[in-house]
């Protein structure tokens, strides 16, 4: 009993705030006050029966505010140079003076295969497969190539087929708006094709009326990632 409720003393500590919204230093030093609190709270904790359980602890607490701040420094400089709605992970950090320049005259022919959904705990969230799509796009754009010139392609099945599901279908089997919808209208716009498994969508139940309407359905996922590999689409 007593593990259990330093345990979620613990856990209370280190995640508090953490669904606020921070910009640069100001974000950066709110996190380290934060990380201060918490090792201090296991320092209170500690005593000699608990010193490696809390060692570990302190080891865990400091990778993971590391690992924010430079998430939030990463936030401070993220460019979008052609997709908007990909959230924040699908920026990019500028490079000053590249030497290996792509050739900005040729076709970029994309080819994406999403298979995951989010797990429960983010389902609200963009789909991060999907994000990903977007941060390619991103990173082809800020090399210099022209939104134009790139052709993506995604390929849809297993679970991922769920971030692809009308609003109402969404809704119905999370019970939250399905977060993806800016996006894929966004990515649509700019020409890119969606393909969903027909054999995925018979072993998932989902009917052809629960896709958004940007979607193709193919017989399978295989071939489509097949032809479209033969035509010369480079697969991500």
């Amino acid at each position: 009993m007593k593990q259990t409720v330093i345990f979620v003393f613990v856990l209370l500590t280190v995640y508090a705030g953490f669904s606020q919204t921070y910009n640069a230093d100001s974000s950066i030093n709110a996190l380290k006050r934060q990380k201060d609190s918490t090792l201090q709270a296991l320092r209170v904790l500690r005593d000699s029966s608990w010193k490696a359980s809390m060692h570990a602890d302190s080891v865990k607490v400091n990778k993971e505010y590391s690992e924010r701040e430079k998430m939030e420094k990463f936030k401070a400089v993220a460019i979008y140079p052609a997709i908007k709605n990909g959230g924040e992970f699908s920026g990019v950090i500028p490079v000053k003076d590249p030497t290996e320049i792509p050739d900005p005259n040729i076709s970029y022919k994309l080819l994406f295969e999403l298979t995951a959904n989010n797990p429960d705990s983010t389902i609200k969230e963009i789909n991060d497969a999907l994000a990903e799509v977007a941060r390619k796009i991103n990173l082809h754009v800020a090399s210099g190539i022209p939104l134009k010139r790139i052709i993506p392609v995604v390929v849809v099945h297993a679970g991922a087929l769920y971030a692809f599901t009308t609003d109402a279908c969404y809704k119905e089997k999370y019970k939250v708006d399905n977060p993806n919808l800016k996006l894929v209208n966004e990515l649509a716009a700019m020409g890119t094709r969606f393909i969903a498994c027909g054999q995925a969508m018979a072993f998932l139940d989902i009917k052809k009326e629960f896709l958004l309407p940007v979607m193709k359905v193919s017989l399978t996922a295989q071939t489509a990632l097949s032809h479209y590999q033969l035509i010369g689409f480079v697969k991500y």
